[in-house]
């Protein structure tokens, strides 16, 4: 059995007086890709705000390798090896694509090689950062905005990774890049946990799921149950295939 990366016990959030998540638990084990699907509105972003400390949990728990991380600032969650890639990228216009991911590094302050290293990294990745590292990061396409988003999150050489809505308003052929990128990732060792809008791309890539309904859990399995249950695509997934 997989060594458990993150653990999630009831988990409860509230923005003002409307109750977003109801007592969610889940886990994520280490090594793997977990989705967390559902409709606009189910819960989902919040979930992935609220494990990095962008938004309180109002009750519950959240672990991180073992360690209570509930009530922790977000730059500690960071700096433990949690890293989240929000929604609509927030890459910093204005600022070149090189400098976007200098900002990304601030947890390795003082240590230049480690820096310079995880930057060769994320070029060999994504080569096309590399033929635009001086440019203005807001020239460039949206599918070039959503790799310095990822690139930009990979400078701090995560443990677990949240990902949220990395295929949003990108091209069908941009999104089977970025999730090939995201399986290579994996594949290198890194734990996902991905939320995306589009299930059937989430759960060929994913290892586990779970569908989220107004703040609570209503189905959980593996990813090809999930896609082959036609009762819980047509109810929960947005229709058929």
């Amino acid at each position: 059995m997989s060594e458990t990366v993150l653990e999630i016990e009831g988990l409860q959030t509230f923005y003002g007086k409307i109750h977003a998540l109801r007592g969610i638990s889940l886990n994520v084990p280490k090594g793997k890709i977990v989705t967390l699907l559902g409709a606009n509105g189910a819960g989902k972003s919040t979930t992935l705000k609220t494990i990095s400390g962008l938004t309180r949990a109002a009750a519950g728990r959240i672990t991180f390798r073992g360690q209570e991380i509930t009530a922790a600032a977000p730059h500690a969650i960071v700096r433990m090896g949690l890293i989240h890639a929000p929604e609509g990228r927030r890459i910093f216009k204005g600022m070149t694509v090189q400098e976007n991911l200098d900002l990304g590094g601030f947890t390795n302050r003082g240590e230049r090689a480690e820096k310079q290293r995880r930057l060769q990294y994320i070029f060999e990745l994504f080569p096309i950062l590399s033929n635009r590292r001086n440019q203005d990061a807001a020239l460039l396409s949206g599918g070039e905005q959503q790799m310095l988003a990822i690139g930009r999150a990979l400078m701090t050489d995560p443990e677990l990774m949240l990902l949220d809505e990395p295929s949003m308003g990108l091209a069908p052929f941009l999104v089977q890049a970025i999730m090939k990128i995201i399986r290579k990732l994996n594949e290198q060792g890194t734990t996902i946990l991905l939320v995306e809008q589009n299930a059937k791309v989430a759960l060929r890539l994913a290892d586990y799921g779970y569908v989220l309904e107004t703040g609570r859990i209503v189905v959980e399995g593996d990813s090809a149950t999930l896609r082959e249950d036609e009762s819980i695509v047509k109810a929960y997934l947005g229709g058929g295939h």
